[in-house]
């Protein structure tokens, strides 16, 4: 009789366990996961992270790059699920007819809480008077008229180009130079080589930071967002994202970092090495993070995510 209450015991627990690891799987048409990525370096880097840990936890994850536009109109469209680099106040004025319309959801708190993004200069122009906005029209002739910012259509231009429209500090004659970042950045480093002056778009996290002596302009009236361009990270799903795949939401609410720890994931792939084999060796080198992100989350048939994390590339 007791070896019966056992089995019925063991049976029941067995059946408790595998009852509850059914209830922490998504639903089968949770395993493809579409993702926008813009071509910032720090967006890929993260969204690579993503990728590692959902495809090492039987998801299959896939990539598609666009604009911020394209990305939150495909949220919006159901042909992408999330995007994890909304920055915000630069972003906002794109994503907010999406939010008013219930068209895309921003999660409750953001990935990262330390970005910065505005103008800046090396610091041997600013050392040269060259340290507010209203100092740019000064150097007019020495910086060509331009000021260098990324790509068409993204939120930091279109705030730069109004500043222009608007003669706001005096910058009515001046040019933006729209580029990708990698375009931005090789005209900045060839400014740096020969000591001329350029103003460009910069920002935190970036290896920028520590690979060039620079200088953040101060004094612009909320022109590139309040508090001198200090800015916020955060991910972007579909509406109804987090009740029909429970497990990836929860992975996402976990996925928070550091300007310096975010800065240091980039810097690999401005070395020109492969953005998923860096977060697979970030992961490798710092269990630290791949613990925290994945407490509570599961894989994709239920197993506790930790134990059953497969980092081999495919």
């Amino acid at each position: 009789m007791n070896r019966l209450i056992r089995r019925c015991v063991l049976a029941l627990s067995a059946s408790a366990v595998l009852s509850s690891n059914a209830m922490a799987a998504d639903a089968a048409s949770c395993q493809n996961v579409r993702m926008g990525v813009v071509n910032w370096t720090d967006v890929i880097a993260t969204s690579a992270m993503t990728q590692v840990l959902l495809d090492g936890l039987g998801y299959k994850t896939k990539q598609t790059s666009a604009s911020q536009q394209i990305i939150f109109a495909g949220i919006r469209d159901q042909r992408l699920d999330l995007f994890l680099g909304y920055w915000n106040p630069l972003m906002t004025q794109t994503i907010t007819p999406f939010v008013e319309a219930g068209q895309v959801k921003v999660l409750d708190k953001p990935s990262l809480e330390d970005a910065r993004a505005t103008l800046a200069v090396p610091t041997y122009l600013a050392d040269k008077g060259l340290k507010t906005f209203a100092d740019i029209a000064r150097f007019e002739k020495e910086l060509g008229g331009k000021i260098y910012g990324i790509e068409p259509g993204s939120g930091a231009n279109t705030q730069i180009k109004a500043m222009i429209a608007k003669n706001q500090f005096g910058l009515g004659k001046f040019q933006l130079v729209e580029s990708s970042e990698a375009g931005m950045l090789a005209a900045v480093d060839r400014a740096v080589r020969r000591k001329e002056a350029v103003v460009f778009f910069g920002w935190a996290p970036h290896p920028m930071n520590v690979n060039i002596a620079m200088t953040y302009l101060t004094g612009s009236e909320d022109a590139l967002g309040p508090n001198e361009g200090r800015a916020s990270v955060w991910t972007v799903t579909s509406p109804t994202y987090a009740e029909q795949c429970p497990n990836v939401h929860k992975l996402l609410t976990n996925l928070t970092f550091t300007a310096a720890d975010e800065s240091r994931m980039m810097q690999p792939l401005l070395d020109h090495k492969d953005a998923l084999e860096s977060a697979r060796q970030w992961l490798k080198d710092h269990p630290q993070d791949q613990q925290r992100w994945l407490d509570g989350v599961t894989t994709f048939d239920g197993k506790p995510a930790a134990a059953n994390l497969k980092l081999t590339s495919k």
